[in-house]
């Protein structure tokens, strides 16, 4: 097993399980420790940020001489539960592939910036180069919210996430919106139908025009590498017992946005369908409020940062690297709602989420090349 193998295989070996996704998880405290005893080991710079009690973030820092241009890796240490998996941490490698929860996301990743961060330090570079090892990104992405609170102790002039993107450069991803729609109705006996109003049938309205509007939205697709927006009906409730008309009913709908499309802009388009609804019938009464988003992101195809980096990646790896747009939300949102310019790029493999979850080796050995070329141009 090589040095990369070989810390992948420690880093997978770690119970790093989210707790507000796995009650009981064991979460980010071993790894973290994991983290920073070897930062110390390397040499490097070792911070300690308690994002949340016992679920800290590690922030090892390779210094430049100064007046170079700063660059931040960035990687989470939490992994999804490992219900009905083998053996989740007990790595395995068989036919250069490396097994096990985290595997491919994304301890591979996180391993390759640690091996680049140690690379830094013999480089002779102008500009700090770090590493953000964060919690929670399964989830409410605590981690990296803490780490941008507190910016000033490690200020960087651009990121890099080393997420999986099979060696494509993900330049754009999706956000999205959660929204409450509530209906109002009438309670009475339901022999008495006449005295009350189905709040519930009310909503049947509102899911057949939402489902219209997913259609159009997904019909029309504005963005380049993104496509259209998405909305679908994710949960419902309502009533009382089986012998009453019912006075309420709730759906909560989750709107995936693309950029451009905000929460305020998502909140109004609902109700926007609901008074339509209404202005063809006086009983239908309802209202819909945003109860939490995350951003969508984008950076532009010909920034430097991008250039620079697809340059780099296809000299590693003798052919085009595509500018690809992805569909699921990552820290690089908050990231830019912050205007620190970021781009994602991670290796190749399978199971994210899944019973099987493998990284292939010489993907992540790719990655760790890319990612120190990069550190050597931008930081010099």
């Amino acid at each position: 097993m090589t040095e990369l193998s070989n810390l992948i295989a420690d880093l997978v070996a770690i119970n790093s399980v989210n707790p507000d996704l796995v009650p009981g998880g064991a979460g980010e405290s071993d790894i973290a420790d994991f983290i920073a005893a070897w930062g110390r080991g390397a040499g490097l710079e070792v911070h300690v940020q308690e994002a949340a009690p016992k679920r800290p973030n590690i922030i090892l820092i390779a210094r430049g001489g100064g007046g170079g241009k700063s660059l931040m890796l960035n990687a989470h240490t939490d992994t999804v539960g490992v219900s009905d998996m083998d053996a989740p941490f007990q790595p395995a490698i068989n036919d250069g592939r490396l097994y096990g929860r985290g595997a491919y996301d994304m301890k591979s990743g996180l391993a390759a910036c640690m091996l680049a961060l140690k690379a830094a330090r013999t480089m002779n570079l102008r500009g700090d180069v770090m590493l953000s090892a964060v919690v929670d990104e399964e989830y409410g992405s605590i981690g990296s919210e803490a780490l941008l609170a507190d910016w000033e102790r490690w200020p960087a002039d651009a990121v890099l996430i080393a997420e999986p993107t099979e060696l494509d450069i993900s330049i754009a991803h999706r956000g999205f919106v959660w929204v409450d729609i509530e209906t109002h109705g009438v309670a009475a006996h339901g022999s008495r139908p006449q005295l009350g109003v189905d709040a519930i049938a009310k909503m049947g309205k509102v899911l057949v025009a939402l489902e219209a509007h997913d259609r159009a939205l997904r019909a029309d697709p504005t963005h380049e590498l993104l496509g259209g927006g998405s909305l679908h009906a994710s949960l419902i409730s309502g009533g009382e017992e089986l012998s009453m008309i019912p006075a309420h009913c709730q759906l909560q709908v989750e709107r995936r946005t693309i950029p451009g499309e905000t929460q305020s802009s998502v909140e109004s388009e609902i109700n926007d369908i609901l008074a339509e609804i209404a202005a063809a019938d006086p009983d239908f009464k309802a209202q819909a409020k945003a109860t939490f988003a995350r951003s969508p992101y984008s950076i532009d195809a010909s920034h430097p940062l991008v250039q620079q980096l697809r340059s780099i990646g296809e000299t590693k790896l003798g052919g085009e690297v595509k500018l690809v747009g992805s569909s699921w939300w990552m820290d690089s949102a908050l990231f830019g709602d912050a205007g620190i310019p970021t781009v994602v790029l991670g290796p190749a493999g399978a199971g994210a989420h899944a019973i099987e979850e493998w990284v292939d080796l010489a993907s992540v050995e790719r990655c760790r090349e890319i990612y120190i070329d990069l550190i050597a141009n931008f930081c010099r």
